[in-house]
């Protein structure tokens, strides 16, 4: 047997099926039965469309979550930090080294290898476990910087609505 020999068993393959070509290849209807939307030229409905009732994607409970932070956060290996010739390792240094993507906001440090020599890390994010490797190395884990609490609403009445001025302060009137 060959390549070229191959054919599909006799009966498998069928012709296409002629619709709106008269009445000896499936006319009139052409399949689509008689009358009612669907037997219309465009008369089609979404994919979805229960007459109205409220479909199926809506009716399930939904569940799970996806954040949208999960893309931010660039993770980084002590295999990559033994990698990097610097010895100050900031989020710039590991976006110029490729190690993270330049859209990361901000990098995790994972045990996930080892680390032999000392390296000073600057507002990294780290596990316990390597930051307990990292200082095994001889080296340092500045923590980052907090981020900056959300500010209060401005509402009427000052800080407190409705809240009396302490003694000897002054009220507006």
């Amino acid at each position: 047997m060959r390549l070229n020999e191959i054919k599909p068993a006799p009966g498998s393959n069928r012709g296409k099926k002629r619709v709106g070509r008269g009445f000896g290849c499936h006319g009139k209807t052409a399949g689509r039965g008689h009358k009612g939307q669907k037997s219309r030229s465009g008369g089609y409905h979404k994919v979805g469309f229960e007459g109205g009732q409220m479909p199926l994607q809506r009716r399930v409970p939904k569940r799970g979550f996806n954040s949208h932070k999960k893309n931010e956060t660039a993770e980084v290996r002590l295999s990559d930090l033994q990698r990097i010739s610097d010895d100050t390792i900031d989020l710039a240094v590991l976006k110029s080294t490729g190690v993270v993507p330049q859209l990361a906001l901000r990098a995790k440090v994972f045990l996930a290898g080892e680390i032999k020599r000392k390296v000073a890390l600057k507002g990294l994010l780290v596990t316990k476990g390597a930051r307990a490797a990292i200082e095994a190395a001889g080296g340092s884990v500045e923590a980052p910087a907090p981020a900056q609490p959300p500010v209060a609403p401005k509402g009427k009445g000052g800080p407190a609505a409705g809240a009396k001025p302490a003694p000897g302060e002054a009220t507006e009137k």
